[in-house]
């Protein structure tokens, strides 16, 4: 299942090294700990999965990996959406983690409905 590597494993670790260092910069308050928290575990959990589907076992293993993916990169813009909100004066640093997370979603959803595709119009293997 690598073909569909396109060094996303390193831009997904990239992406959540990023936000880590951006939120390590942010005091922490009661608000910036909650949408910290949560952003930083779907940050992690985007290219935690990405890991996982190239080494999916099955097309059904690896589409429901890369599902996931997609799931958590959007609730990482929607911690980003918060987390802009909390601090207006950084909203210029977390429009480009939004921005980067947009790409990966349209990037992870692609994904999904090629394989999905290629599913479908292939004899079974799993």
């Amino acid at each position: 299942m690598t073909q569909f590597n396109y060094d996303l494993e390193e831009r997904t670790a990239k992406f959540g090294e990023e936000v880590v260092v951006f939120a390590r910069s942010l005091k922490i308050d009661p608000v910036n700990a909650r949408i910290l928290d949560q952003l930083i575990g779907a940050v992690g959990s985007t290219g935690a999965n990405y890991c996982e589907a190239v080494e999916a076992e099955s097309r059904k293993d690896f589409i429901h990996k890369i599902s996931i993916c997609k799931k958590e990169v959007r609730e990482a813009r929607h911690w980003l959406r918060l987390l802009a909100r909390a601090h207006p004066e950084r909203k210029a640093e977390i429009l480009k983690f939004s921005k980067e997370a947009h790409e990966l979603l349209l990037i992870f959803a692609k994904i999904v409905r090629s394989a999905r595709s290629n599913q479908l119009n292939n004899s079974p293997i799993d």
